[in-house]
């Protein structure tokens, strides 16, 4: 049975997201459990005169491959991936997991090892979405989104009709209109992005958060539901070596099928000096020390989506929590002024809506959650 929804989100992915137009080369990437929006975005694509093809990924190829890969495995990196995303116009990524924990017995080395392998393939990534920000013509457009599947649900705890009703929600295509809400969305958050335009400190304070982050020179971008959707933050690659100070992140920090609960981090010249957690902190520690890049941050950000008010367990939604504030540690966005580079990119999220503070150059930017200016 066809559900509207599927349509409306697919018509503003192509339409409004990835900005699919005539002669585009566009690649529609998914899961087996993703098929009734991989066949609506195909067919929006089709319809805008563009050139799509798919990739459709099949459950548990992941698992063999960290089963059985040895060394060279992991370090190879594919001259087809290579030559692909040096090529392609739009590329719209769909998770469709239907097993989040297929890879928590996965060997962590192994990961950070394939990581790596992968590392010149997001650098031509970064660099041609970079060249697309800077000239709105050429270069790389891509769109990241999710399709609600019972993993995704029960994460959640949720049931999957209530997940559904959240995710449509949260991409604004429960009712038609949806490029219109999206573009007043981008139109507030300007406004925030320009106001924070030239400051050179935020300070952080509330339980379990005193932290100082310079953002001097950095430019903060406005995530309107082009990459990410659904979006709703403004982010910026802080300075590399003014993090000071600690936070306790409020909800669990998922990356590859671990849940890493409890984590507190300290900062020392921008560099995490101390990292604890109350689960799972041996992985925490093996991700930091995979790369000098990995111990510092490329993002920080601002969650402003105030349709998005629990936390799912998926940091595409949870990263955009209206009141909340995420840092990834590991690689930045070029476009921002970060030159942090790593094969990690990890975002943990800090809840500011009961007693958090922002003051931005000394001036109140966020109190309990709601933005002042």
């Amino acid at each position: 049975m066809e559900d509207a929804r599927v349509s409306r989100m697919a018509e503003t992915i192509a339409r409004y997201s990835a900005r699919v137009g005539r002669g585009d080369l566009v690649c529609i990437r998914g899961g087996v459990a993703a098929a009734p929006l991989i066949r609506e975005i195909y067919r929006e694509c089709l319809r805008r005169g563009a050139f799509p093809y798919t990739q459709v990924g099949l459950p548990g190829m992941e698992e063999i491959f960290y089963r059985h890969a040895g060394p060279e495995q992991l370090a190879f990196l594919s001259p087809v991936a290579r030559f692909e995303i040096a090529r392609v116009d739009v590329l719209i990524s769909i998770l469709s997991e239907t097993n989040t924990r297929r890879l928590s017995g996965t060997n962590p080395k192994k990961q950070a090892a394939a990581s790596k392998a992968r590392q010149p393939v997001m650098r031509i990534f970064m660099k041609r979405a970079a060249e697309y920000g800077r000239t709105r013509r050429k270069g790389l457009r891509w769109t990241l989104t999710l399709f609600p599947t019972e993993a995704y649900a029960q994460d959640a705890e949720m049931s999957l009709a209530e997940y559904e009703g959240f995710v449509f929600g949260a991409c604004f295509a429960d009712r038609a209109g949806g490029v219109g809400r999206w573009k007043a969305v981008e139109s507030r958050q300007q406004e925030i992005a320009r106001w924070l335009r030239g400051r050179k400190t935020v300070e952080l304070s509330g339980p379990g958060v005193d932290l100082r982050v310079g953002i001097r020179g950095r430019k903060f971008i406005n995530c309107c539901g082009h990459h990410n959707f659904p979006d709703g933050e403004v982010f910026t690659g802080p300075e590399e070596t003014r993090v000071d100070g600690r936070i306790r992140y409020s909800f669990p920090a998922c990356l590859s099928g671990r849940e890493v609960d409890g984590v507190e981090l300290h900062f020392e010249r921008g560099k995490v000096v101390k990292a604890t957690a109350g689960k799972n902190e041996a992985f925490l520690k093996s991700m930091i020390g995979m790369d000098p890049g990995a111990s510092r941050v490329g993002e920080f950000a601002f969650g402003l989506n105030g349709g998005i008010q629990r936390f799912t367990k998926n940091i595409l939604f949870d990263e955009k929590i209206g009141g909340t504030a995420h840092l990834a540690l590991g690689k930045g966005y070029p476009e921002s002024g970060s030159r942090n580079d790593s094969a990690l990119h990890w975002d943990m999220v800090c809840d500011l809506r009961k007693g958090g503070e922002v003051r931005v150059d000394g001036r109140p930017f966020m109190k309990n959650g709601k933005v002042l200016v």
